[in-house]
């Protein structure tokens, strides 16, 4: 059984931030639970595009909204509280934080082992306003 909270995660390593984003590893690959669980926050009105190249990944909206746009299919659609979307490996995407921003629960198939944003051939894409 692992028990830990949020507060005690968000004092240590697992806690990453980026300019749009920030994001607690509840577990990861050395819990050895087979998924990794992450707590993240899409900062307000921030923009970013995303790749998962070796992870199938479920998200669920707690807290305000946004949207989420897959690159490949050009289909945009609207997250809010209660909204879980997937992604099957290689989709690329692009996801908008709303007004307010977004926190979302997300699980990582097979697991994230740390800080570091993948540790096999994954990556996440530079955030689309610093491609600009």
């Amino acid at each position: 059984m692992i028990v830990r909270t949020y507060e005690e995660c968000r004092d240590t390593e697992r806690h990453v931030v980026t300019e749009g984003w920030e994001s607690v590893r509840m577990l990861l690959k050395d819990d050895k639970m087979g998924f990794s669980f992450h707590i993240t926050t899409i900062f307000p009105n921030s923009e970013h595009e995303f790749e998962y190249k070796n992870h199938f990944e479920s998200v669920f909206c707690v807290s305000g909204g946004g949207s989420i746009t897959d690159i490949a299919k050009g289909e945009t659609h609207e997250i809010k509280v209660g909204t879980m979307y997937a992604l099957d490996q290689h989709d690329r995407h692009i996801l908008r934080g709303g007004p307010e921003g977004m926190v979302v629960a997300c699980c990582f198939n097979p697991p994230v082992s740390g800080r570091e944003v993948h540790d096999e051939d994954g990556a996440y894409a530079a955030d689309v306003d610093d491609a600009a």
